[in-house]
């Protein structure tokens, strides 16, 4: 699924070259779920950023499902973003005068899919993250934990071979990151690859596999 050989990423701050990643090398297999730890600063958003295709790599390369994405051009990274990469913020992102059902529709709607498809398919997954009922109701309708389900369900509504979610659950209480968890936890059992953001332990253990990062490297 990821391949990555010696990442790394160097921002410039003024005449000062800041490294971010030192050299990351990564496989990931499909259906695999791994969360990624760090402290503030290691490097670990950047790393989330480049698999996601929101920034690009200065030195190595970056293969997603045996393409290698660093000769892609920013319009063909925007396909990849949203036919086969779906994002999970800990914010919801969600837009607050459209409904769950609207905003759930919003990734088809830049895929150019017919809108009887769109209301179907988005009506679909927000039965299978547990909100058929809430379809109608904008975000301030909705409990965070609800709110945080109907962005799973836009990040899932294009089918894609891959799940990012960044501090999924770092605006949500302790009861409601337990069952925003086991959401994502049946979702992996379907065989939808996981890669999850995340600083705190109790976390990370709902995954497979943790990968660390600290000073801009992978440790273990």
């Amino acid at each position: 699924m990821i391949l990555m050989e010696s990442i790394t990423k160097t921002y410039q701050l003024g005449l000062v070259n800041i490294p971010i990643l030192k050299g990351i090398n990564l496989n990931i297999e499909k259906g695999e779920y791994v969360a990624i730890m760090g402290a503030s600063g290691s490097g670990k958003s950047t790393l989330m950023n480049i698999i996601g295709c929101l920034d690009r790599p200065s030195n190595g390369q970056y293969i997603l499902e045996n393409r290698d994405l660093t000769t892609f051009s920013d319009d063909e990274l925007a396909y990849i973003r949203n036919q086969r990469l779906g994002f999970v913020f800990q914010q919801f992102n969600l837009l607050p005068r459209a409904t769950a059902l609207e905003n759930v529709m919003l990734p088809m709607v830049y895929a150019g899919i017919p809108k009887k498809e769109r209301s179907d398919q988005a009506q679909s997954v927000l039965t299978q993250v547990g909100l058929a009922d809430k379809i109608r109701n904008r975000p301030n309708q909705l409990s965070g934990g609800q709110q945080q389900r109907v962005a799973i369900a836009r990040a899932l509504v294009n089918n894609p071979a891959l799940i990012l979610a960044d501090e999924p659950t770092g605006a949500l209480d302790t009861q409601t990151s337990h069952e925003v968890m086991e959401l994502f936890a049946q979702l992996n059992e379907q065989e939808i690859t996981i890669i999850i953001v995340t600083h705190e332990h109790d976390i990370a253990k709902k995954a497979k596999r943790t990968i660390y990062v600290q000073d801009g490297l992978i440790v273990n």
